[in-house]
């Protein structure tokens, strides 16, 4: 694949973000450039998974360049050509709602839109607890989108969690291929 440049956007989905920040260290070292984002609760929240400030500096090391951390600094990355994909990994089924119903209130739902109305792909990596449930229509809309791709998805736990799904986040490097082409990666849903 062509060096490209990519807005990594990150949500709240916490149990995820060391999967995320590994795959964004292999999307650096093939030289792409990344643009980190965070919503608010990503860059501001600390979990048993991890302290935000630690996240912070591990991210901005990997991508050499400061968060975008408001809706202003997010605004722009369409209309001035920023980034060739915005990936959003993780995507929660909050932030996956927000984009089906046109909310542009975080700096992860601004780069979305940013880009979207440049007519630019976008890459979710979703995981939710809901996505079979509450989040099932949104998942509908969104396979409707218009330069709106999925990284394929596992249901992670059909005991506990019948209706979670969560992206295989190992797949990233290929699901970005693939939607740089505007073309969806397939099977959409696998088994592990």
């Amino acid at each position: 694949m062509e060096k490209i440049r990519i807005v990594f956007a990150m949500c709240g989905s916490f149990c995820t973000f060391k999967k995320t920040l590994y795959q964004m260290k292999i999307l650096s070292d093939l030289g792409h450039q990344i643009i980190p984002v965070m919503s608010f609760n990503a860059s501001s929240i600390d979990t048993r998974f991890g302290k935000a400030k630690d996240f912070e500096k591990e991210i901005e090391k990997i991508c050499g360049q400061k968060i975008i951390k408001t809706i202003e600094d997010a605004e722009p990355i369409g209309p001035k050509n920023i980034a060739d994909i915005v990936l959003v990994a993780p995507c929660t089924g909050n932030t996956l709602g927000k984009l089906c119903a046109a909310i542009t209130d975080t700096p992860v739902t601004m780069a979305v839109k940013s880009q979207l109305r440049v007519h630019k792909p976008v890459l979710l990596a979703l995981a939710t607890n809901d996505a079979l449930g509450a989040s099932a229509q949104n998942l509908g809309k969104a396979l409707n989108m218009k330069n709106v791709f999925f990284v394929p998805m596992i249901q992670d736990d059909l005991s506990k969690k019948p209706n979670s799904l969560v992206a295989d986040f190992d797949l990233i490097p290929i699901s970005l291929e693939t939607a740089f082409q505007k073309k969806q990666i397939q099977p959409l849903f696998i088994q592990k």
